[in-house]
C-alpha cells in the first residue's frame, strides 16, 4: 500500500481515529476509576466489587440482539454521536453527586449500567460504520489504527486515572471519562463523508432479523468457533478484572498510583500487538494470527497470580503485556475478517449478534468473579480466571481455521450459509 492509498489521507477516518482516541483514553480512565472508588473510599466487598463489573456489561446481554437491528435501519455516525454525549453526561454526575456527599455505590452501579446501554449502540455503530468511511479494502490498515489507539489508551489511562485519583480522588478523576466522551462527540460532528442510507428492510419483524444476524453468525464455521473463543475468553478475562483491584491493593499492597502503573505498563503489550498485527497477518497469514499468536501467549497471563509484593510484581506485569499483545493482534485479524466477510445490510446485525455472545459473557464473569472472591479468595478467583484464559484458543484449533492460512475476504449473502 503507498502513502497515497493510506487512510493517514483519510479527513472521515482522521476524525473517527481521534474521537475514538479521546474516548478509549477516558474508558480506560475510568475502568481504573471507578473500580478505585467503589474499593478504597466506598469500601465496596469482593461481591459488590464483582457486581459493579457485572453492570459496565451487562447491556451486551440484555439488549445486545436487538440493538443490531435497530442499528441496521438508522444511519450509524448520528446514533455514535448520541451514545457519546449520553455517557459523557451520565459520568459527570458521579463528581456531581461526590461534591455534594451523596455518592453511593448503588450510583456507581446505575451510571454503570447505563452507560454499558450507549456503548452498546456505539460500538455496534461504529464497527458496522467503518467499512462504509474507509472501504473494505482498508479494513485491516483501519482496525489496526483503531486498535493501536485502544492499546496506547490502555497503556495511558490507567496511569493518568492512578495519578488522578492519588492527586485529586478518586471521584473527580471521573471527569477525565466524561469529558473523553464528549470529545469524542466532537469529533465525530466534524466528519463529512457521506453515509449511505440504510438498506429498507420490508417491514420484517424484529424477531426475524434477529434470526437472520444469527444464522449468519452459526453459519459459518470459521466465524463461529472466533466467536465461541472470544465468549469465553470475555467470560475469563472479567473474572480476573473483577478482582484486579481488590487484587493489586490488598494482596500486593500497591496504593492507587502503583495500581495505574501497574496496568498501563500491563496494556502495553496490547500497544506492540496493534504495530504488529498487520506484520503477522502478512507473515504466517490471517487464519494462522488468529490462532497461533494468541496460543502462545495466552498462558503467559498465569504468571500474575504467581507475583507477590515487592519485585516479582514484575511478573505479574509480564503476563498481563503478553496476553494483551495476544489479544489485540486476534482482535485486529479476527474483526478484519467479520466485517470482510459480511453484506452491508448485515453488518449491525452479525457485530451485534458477536457482542450479544462475546460481551454478554462479561456481566456472568463480573458475578462469577465476585462469588468466587467472597468463596476461596481474591488471590485463587485471579488464579482460576487465568487457568481459564489459557484454553480459550481450543474451538479455534478444533477448527478449519487451524488448517488454512489465510481466509476469504468476499462478502457473503446470508442464504449461502
Amino acid at each position: 500500500m503507498t502513502r497515497r492509498d493510506s487512510l493517514w489521507l483519510h479527513p472521515g477516518f482522521r476524525l473517527l481515529w481521534a474521537g475514538d482516541t479521546v474516548s478509549q483514553a477516558g474508558t480506560f480512565v475510568g475502568m481504573t476509576v471507578l473500580p478505585l472508588l467503589a474499593a478504597t473510599v466506598l469500601s465496596a466487598t469482593p461481591g459488590e466489587m464483582g457486581l459493579l463489573t457485572a453492570a459496565e456489561n451487562a447491556a451486551f446481554l440484555l439488549i445486545g440482539l436487538p440493538a443490531g437491528v435497530w442499528v441496521d435501519r438508522v444511519k450509524r455516525r448520528p446514533l455514535m454521536l448520541r451514545a457519546d454525549f449520553a455517557r459523557a453526561a451520565l459520568l459527570l454526575t458521579v463528581p456531581l453527586a461526590w461534591w455534594t456527599g451523596l455518592l453511593t455505590l448503588t450510583q456507581l452501579i446505575v451510571v454503570s449500567l447505563l452507560v454499558s446501554v450507549a456503548t452498546v449502540f456505539f460500538d455496534v455503530s461504529y464497527q458496522s460504520y467503518l467499512p462504509s468511511l474507509v472501504g473494505r479494502a482498508h479494513l485491516v490498515e483501519g482496525n489496526a489504527k483503531l486498535q493501536a489507539s485502544q492499546s496506547v489508551a490502555q497503556v495511558v489511562g490507567p496511569g493518568l486515572g492512578g495519578g488522578l485519583a492519588q492527586l485529586l480522588g478518586a471521584a473527580n478523576a471521573v471527569l477525565a471519562t466524561g469529558l473523553g466522551y464528549l470529545a469524542s462527540g466532537l469529533f465525530l460532528l466534524r466528519i463529512r463523508t457521506p453515509e449511505p442510507d440504510p438498506q429498507p428492510h420490508g417491514g420484517a419483524p424484529l424477531r426475524a432479523q434477529i434470526a437472520e444476524g444469527l444464522r449468519f453468525v452459526f453459519g459459518n464455521p470459521a466465524l463461529r468457533a472466533i466467536t465461541l473463543c472470544t465468549s469465553t475468553a470475555n467470560f475469563a478475562h472479567t473474572v480476573v478484572v473483577s478482582m484486579q483491584v481488590l487484587f493489586l491493593t490488598r494482596d500486593l499492597e500497591l496504593g492507587p498510583s502503583g495500581v495505574g502503573l501497574v496496568l498501563a505498563l500491563g496494556g502495553a503489550g496490547g500497544v506492540v500487538g496493534a504495530l504488529t498485527a498487520g506484520f503477522w497477518t502478512r507473515v504466517i497469514g490471517q487464519a494462522r494470527a488468529i490462532w497461533l499468536v494468541p496460543l502462545v501467549t495466552s498462558p503467559l497471563q498465569l504468571l500474575l497470580p504467581l507475583s507477590q509484593p515487592g519485585w516479582s510484581v514484575a511478573l505479574g506485569v509480564a503476563g498481563m503485556a503478553a496476553c494483551g499483545y495476544g489479544v489485540v493482534v486476534y482482535n485486529v485479524a479476527q474483526v478484519s475478517y467479520r466485517q470482510a466477510i459480511c453484506p452491508d445490510r448485515l453488518l449491525g446485525r452479525m457485530n451485534a449478534t458477536v457482542r450479544f455472545l462475546v460481551w454478554g459473557t462479561m456481566p456472568l464473569g463480573g458475578l462469577a468473579g465476585g462469588a468466587l472472591g467472597e468463596l476461596i479468595g481474591v488471590r485463587a478467583t485471579v488464579l482460576a480466571g487465568c487457568a481459564l484464559t489459557s484454553i480459550t484458543v481450543l474451538p479455534l484449533l478444533l477448527s478449519p481455521l487451524r488448517t488454512a492460512r489465510d481466509l476469504p475476504g468476499q462478502p457473503a449473502e446470508s442464504h449461502h450459509v
